[in-house]
């Protein structure tokens, strides 16, 4: 029976994407794991692998199309010894319904109202482990895990990125139910203003630009975040002359070229800072606080039209010279949006930076999972008073924005006085 090859979900978070070309044509014999596509999301782009072996009997969707469901046919796939007639039921197979913009939900009856809405196990495109993970499965592995009443939930997968196939699932034995935690709600969708602002202009008087995909991200998760997340704000000013004198001299004998920034400064003292406060370094789960055994800080880019935060992993193991690589060769992979879901998905923590635009203070939105995000000025010549005389520093204001749910106040303040103290006096970040 031809397989349909379905739009992969290649992050947690994606919805969508755009089939941005086709490494093969009709006819043409694949194996598991060539590359058969490459898929556009909203943040980067990646080659998808083929899951399953046969000839590529149909393409479904056309290079250059936008907006493709995740799960969506996007190809059918016929298995050995099936020819062009087998495609005739194959083609019917019914897509995902597309979705539909955001609409008021119905008032219901109290007791109606809570009851959760069925949704058939048809329309699952993936099934969830007991810890609430994702699993994936190709088309042929879910319909014999099916007729062999495997569930999918308790198979480890062996294909590319850890995709369950035929194999894994001829290899199970049937009946092995894993527990399967309810469903999950639905992603907040993209909706308008409570008052549509067109109403308060003439027709003619302004240019309408639709939204790309990856501001739409950013407008659902940041709506998401601020409408989920309980912010609270601690505001510190920290002194930066003894950062900026060594800075000036370690990069002064530099001999490999590399060229320290405050931000560099700022990333290692934040990882430490994350260290030497454990009880900041967490993300809020529901019914439990995730701790973080390492500090993966991640660090906002501007890229035209959004941002995105590439993750620095496990920051507090790196000295300053391979915090700065690192992080310029993120930033340059972000702004060509060669980055992959791993690089900029997850974090415990996170840095928004926009000093070098005169910016002297602000606030930054959480960013989900994570529990805490500071938000860095401009360092700047400010009086400031030092045993009681009037003298000038160079002074740079963090904000740090905090989840309620997991951080409290008095938690706040002391990850921040361990960062001001690293930051006033950098040679305590090698101790």
């Amino acid at each position: 029976m031809p397989t349909p090859i379905l739009m992969p979900a290649l992050s947690p978070t994606m919805e969508e994407g755009k089939l941005a070309k086709w490494h093969v044509k009709e006819g043409d014999e694949v194996h598991s794991g060539d590359i058969i596509a490459e898929i556009e999301t909203d943040k980067a782009t990646m080659e998808v692998e083929a899951v399953d072996e046969g000839c590529i009997g149909k393409l479904l969707v056309t290079e250059g199309t936008e907006n493709v469901p995740v799960n969506k046919p996007i190809a059918i796939l016929l298995a050995e010894g099936e020819d062009a007639s087998a495609l005739t039921d194959a083609t019917a197979v019914p897509a995902p319904a597309a979705k539909k913009e955001a609409a008021p939900a119905p008032v219901l009856p109290k007791e109606e109202s809570a009851k959760p809405s069925p949704k058939p196990e048809a329309a699952m495109p993936a099934v969830a482990k007991a810890d609430g993970a994702r699993v994936f499965a190709s088309p042929l592995a879910r319909r014999i895990a099916k007729d062999k009443g495997v569930d999918l939930a308790s198979v480890t997968g062996t294909g590319p990125r850890g995709r369950i196939v035929k194999a894994d699932v001829e290899k199970a034995k049937p009946g092995q139910a894993a527990p399967r935690p309810a469903a999950s709600g639905a992603p907040t969708p993209v909706s308008g203003p409570a008052i549509d602002p067109r109403a308060f202009y003439e027709v003619g008087s302004y240019e309408e630009v639709p939204l790309d995909s990856m501001r739409k991200t950013i407008a659902r998760r940041l709506t998401q975040a601020m409408q989920e997340i309980p912010h609270f704000y601690l505001t510190i000013d920290c002194e930066l002359d003894e950062l900026l004198r060594i800075r000036k001299e370690l990069n002064a004998k530099s001999e490999d070229g590399v060229k320290l920034s405050v931000n560099d400064f700022i990333i290692r003292a934040s990882a430490l800072a994350l260290m030497k406060v454990p009880d900041a370094n967490v993300s809020f789960a529901g019914t439990s606080l995730l701790k973080h055994k390492h500090a993966d800080v991640g660090i906002a880019v501007a890229l035209d039209g959004g941002l995105i935060t590439p993750i620095i992993r496990s920051a507090e193991t790196k000295g300053l010279a391979e915090i700065s690589t690192e992080a310029k060769t993120l930033a340059e992979r972000a702004r060509t949006k060669k980055l992959k879901p791993n690089e900029f998905e997850g974090g415990s923590f996170s840095i928004s930076n926009l000093g070098m635009f005169g910016i002297k203070s602000f606030t930054a939105v959480i960013n989900p999972p994570q529990a805490a995000i500071i938000a860095v000025g401009k360092g700047e010549e400010r009086p400031v008073v030092k045993d009681g005389k009037l003298t000038v520093a160079t002074v740079m204001t963090v904000t740090m924005s905090c989840d309620h749910r997991a951080i409290d106040g008095a938690l706040g303040a002391k990850f921040l006085e361990a960062f001001k103290a690293f930051v006033e006096y950098p040679p305590s970040m090698l101790l």
